[in-house]
């Protein structure tokens, strides 16, 4: 059975950081595709970053400089690093891993940032 769970997120100040992390189990982890997605209230999820089985990363324009993702095979593992956070970030934070067609989610887990 395949599991992935997100965890990290909470109440931060703007200009603060947190890190999310998304554990994932039952799959060949270092063969998929890594994704951080998010939704905002009354908007559409919309991609934050994602990191190739290689380990390449790719970034939305809007958490260029700001974002960070990695991944850490030996503990199937994926990771986003976010500093200076702003409130437009607030958001329900999602973790995809993708193979070719097979594509499994996470419940997601919220990020507010607010004074």
């Amino acid at each position: 059975q395949v599991q992935v769970v997100e965890s990290g997120g909470g109440l931060v100040q703007p200009g603060g950081s947190l890190r999310l992390s998304c554990a994932a189990s039952g799959i060949i982890f270092s063969l998929y595709a890594l994704g951080w997605y998010r939704q905002a209230p009354g908007k559409q999820r919309e991609l934050v970053a994602t990191i190739t089985s290689g380990g390449s990363g790719n970034y939305a324009d809007s958490v260029k400089g700001r974002f960070t993702i990695s991944r850490d095979n030996s503990k199937n593992t994926v990771y986003l690093q976010m500093n200076t956070l702003k409130p437009e970030d607030t958001a329900v934070y999602y973790c995809s891993a993708q193979w070719g067609s097979l594509s499994h989610w996470g419940q997601g887990t919220q990020v507010t940032v607010s004074s």
